[in-house]
């Protein structure tokens, strides 16, 4: 069984009072027992379809490592950018001296570029998690209101 997450109990909290704030209206002359029990039953469906539709995605991973792979790149060529610029004190150091800049600058640029490539995932993730918790609550909306409707109601708003 699927373990409960935040966001999940966040779509119920929203889904369920604008579910029970419509007005189901039995056309098969059915009794009050009847209706709530018909509605506990229908409630129970549309969590599990809302559930049926959650999806783990893991595509939003390693975005410090990448912005870290890019800020180092280019770090190192903008340091040869501006080593070439002041040629004539940048021929006079040594080939240690110059690795140790381009290294210098590679490495505060990839610390940025994981500051931002972590920036970055975490709002793709929120984003994923926006756009499911709107699948999920509209899959709820539907199964609730296609099974009232399968049992002989009318939803009104």
């Amino acid at each position: 069984m699927r373990s409960f997450t935040w966001s999940y109990l966040l779509v119920l909290l929203c889904t369920a009072p604008a579910a029970q704030a419509q007005t189901v209206v039995p056309l098969k002359g059915q009794s009050s027992q009847q209706v709530q029990q018909d509605i506990n039953e229908c409630n129970s469906v549309a969590t599990n379809a809302a559930n049926s539709t959650a999806t783990s995605s893991d595509a939003h991973v390693g975005g410090r490592v990448r912005g870290a792979a890019a800020g180092a790149a280019a770090g190192a060529v903008g340091a040869q950018v501006r080593g070439n610029q002041h040629d004539e004190v940048y021929d006079r150091a040594s080939d240690d001296a110059k690795q140790a800049y381009r290294q210098n600058r590679a490495g505060e640029t990839a610390a940025a570029g994981a500051a931002v490539g972590g920036m970055r995932q975490r709002q793709d993730r929120r984003e994923d998690r926006r756009t499911q918790d709107q699948a999920q609550s509209s899959a709820h909306a539907s199964a609730y209101s296609g099974c009232l409707q399968g049992r002989g109601y009318q939803l009104n708003p």
